[in-house]
């Protein structure tokens, strides 16, 4: 290969063409992004590529997410491109999510052309000059960043980018592009695609699979913790399996709902501070704990240290536990079936279990959130109602999210996915579309109020382009979650996170005449607009109005709801006459203060 002057020769491509080729070669179908006279000729070569379809978004963060719900709906490698600058620094929490939720990820990054580094050019982030270095802010939060200096080195470190993001740990990576280079032309010995790069895989720990059966074949009783790895590496068919010769309980972090059926006997519900208090249970009966494809961060074990201090623990999955285990490493599915292959074929029966029953919520008939505002757990129970079994669910942060992984059922044949990684709100708006245009099937994306004012104009891209997304906004005026923290943990002296009111349904239709919008008063009518959503081709919104001061499903919050009574709030006094925080101070109590321990998330 050599590199030729700026004049078209035959024989030779520009160097952005080769990339969209390139990427088209290894099954990318969409570059997601936002443009900039920095990345321009990249999005001019994707279009006549014609395999690959450019999305431009509202934000870059969104344009990151888009490429996220991509990768996590199709397994495949998520692009993004953007240019520099403030374009390039916008990219950052996204690709920080991608990085901690171990999304592969390639992000393409404009830059001014070399010749101006370090003279006082726009957006220069050479590091030259007194400028800052790109390169040193995306390092920390991608699996491999590089600056291509020049045509040549692109066609080599292309390959060894998306090889990382696809090595597990998987992730972003980064590329840094200048213009100039981006419009050399190179002439390349043949016009097909490189191969595909290799990705290595860690070999299994022999003697740690070894013990990881013995512990398993010698257990009566086992509860498996699975978690998003499951779905990544697509071996919920192994999973299923090896639960089924178990005859294993089995409980799901709470952004890994749809890595097994939550309606089958065995599920036993949501681990962590969002999920069941069965889980808790069925860990204290369980002989050995089987971790898959989870770390086990402090949201899916909050509440749960005390018992699996108690229990022995394995670990099935490339990277070593948040809690003491026998860890196998390797490939998840090869760790799957090697463990499923040394025990006894004939399969253990379930001991039984109560199950996921929900924590139990305010009175629906209550005064504060009767009238006008929707309880969450009526609103999500239409949801479930009109859900797809092929959809896809994506959850957004706070009361919206806690809610939805408590109390909404994944569907059986689509993904339900929580950004937890860094937890950003407004995720679900670009994730959301990026899995629609990606799979074509009907997506939902739950979301509050606040994270539909932080990325909702994502809503416009939807329209422009299509996309059969149904946006499900629960609107309590308020950063709810924040409200409740204020008041359980700070005295409730403030009142910065409580809002006017809005109406986000009337705002929206008159946005987009054409979008099928509807404020939805009560559940039928919500479950009629989601109905009708699923029937069109393409977007769908819905508003509904929430109280902010209704508690969700999350463990922190338990102690300060059982202590007052969830219905004082409300002016109606439904606790004992014996409250639980006078049980929890009582000698004899089986309740006591150590025993009903706050969980503290942030």
């Amino acid at each position: 290969m050599t590199v030729v002057a700026d004049v078209p020769e035959t024989g030779t491509v520009r160097v952005v063409d080769h990339l969209a080729a390139e990427l088209a070669g290894a099954g990318v179908t969409h570059v997601f992004g936002v443009g900039g006279a920095n990345i321009e000729d990249l999005y001019d070569a994707v279009h006549r590529c014609g395999t690959v379809q450019g999305v431009v978004a509202k934000h870059e963060f969104s344009a990151v997410t888009m490429a996220d719900g991509y990768a996590r709906t199709t397994g495949r490698l998520g692009v993004v491109a953007a240019t520099s600058g403030g374009g390039a620094m916008n990219l950052v929490p996204g690709l920080a999510e991608a990085y901690a939720s171990r999304v592969p990820l390639l992000a393409l990054v404009g830059q001014p052309p070399t010749v101006q580094e370090g003279r006082g050019a726009f957006q220069d982030t050479s590091g030259k000059g007194d400028s800052f270095d790109a390169a040193q802010v995306f390092t920390p939060i991608s699996r491999y960043c590089a600056r291509v200096e020049d045509a040549r080195s692109l066609v080599e470190l292309l390959p060894r980018a998306i090889a990382a993001a696809l090595t597990e740990p998987r992730g972003p990576a980064v590329l840094l592009l200048p213009k100039d280079v981006q419009q050399a032309r190179i002439r390349l010995p043949g016009h097909d695609p490189a191969p595909a790069p290799t990705v290595p895989v860690t070999p299994l720990d022999t003697a740690a699979l070894t013990k990881a059966s013995d512990i398993l074949r010698g257990a009566d009783t086992a509860l498996v913790v699975a978690g998003e790895g499951v779905a990544a590496a697509d071996a919920r068919a192994e999973l299923a399996e090896l639960v089924r010769r178990l005859g294993a309980w089995v409980a799901v972090t709470p952004d890994a709902k749809d890595v097994f059926d939550n309606r089958h006997p065995q599920f036993a519900g949501v681990a962590g501070v969002m999920g069941h208090a069965n889980v808790e249970e069925c860990l204290g009966r369980a002989d050995v704990c089987l971790l898959v494809g989870t770390r086990l961060p402090l949201l899916a074990r909050g509440g749960l240290e005390r018992a699996l201090a108690a229990t022995d623990v394995v670990c099935l999955g490339s990277e070593k536990p948040f809690v003491a285990a026998t860890a196998t490493g390797g490939d998840l599915r090869d760790a799957l079936r090697a463990v499923t292959g040394r025990l006894a074929p004939t399969p253990r029966a379930c001991p039984p279990h109560s199950g996921p029953v929900p924590t139990p919520t305010p009175d629906p008939e209550s005064p504060a959130i009767h009238g006008r505002t929707l309880p969450y757990a009526q609103a999500l129970a239409a949801v479930e109602a009109a859900l797809p079994e092929d959809a896809h669910v994506f959850v957004d942060a706070g009361n919206t999210g806690a809610s939805a992984v408590h109390l909404l059922p994944a569907p059986r044949h689509g993904r339900f996915v929580v950004a937890l990684g860094m937890g950003g709100m407004g995720y679900t708006f670009g994730a959301g579309i990026g899995a629609a245009l990606a799979t074509g099937r009907r997506t939902y994306v739950l979301a509050g109020d606040g994270a539909f004012f932080m990325h909702g104009a994502e809503v416009h891209t939807a329209v422009e382009l299509s996309a059969p997304v149904t946006f499900v906004v629960f609107n309590n005026n308020a950063h709810a979650m924040c409200v409740l923290r204020e008041e359980f943990l700070q005295g409730g002296v403030r009142s910065d996170d409580l809002f006017g009111r809005t109406d986000i349904a009337a705002g929206v239709a008159a946005a987009f005449p054409s979008l099928d919008v509807t404020g939805a008063e009560n559940a039928a009518r919500l479950r009629e607009a989601l109905l009708r959503g699923n029937e069109g081709g393409g977007p769908a919104f819905v508003a509904l109005d929430c109280d902010p001061r209704e508690i969700p499903p999350f463990l922190p919050f338990q102690p300060f709801t059982e202590a007052t009574g969830a219905a004082d709030r409300t002016g109606r006094d439904t606790a004992p006459a014996t409250g639980a925080a006078d049980r929890a101070g009582h000698p004899d109590s089986k309740e006591n203060a150590d025993e009903r321990r706050v969980v503290h998330v942030g």
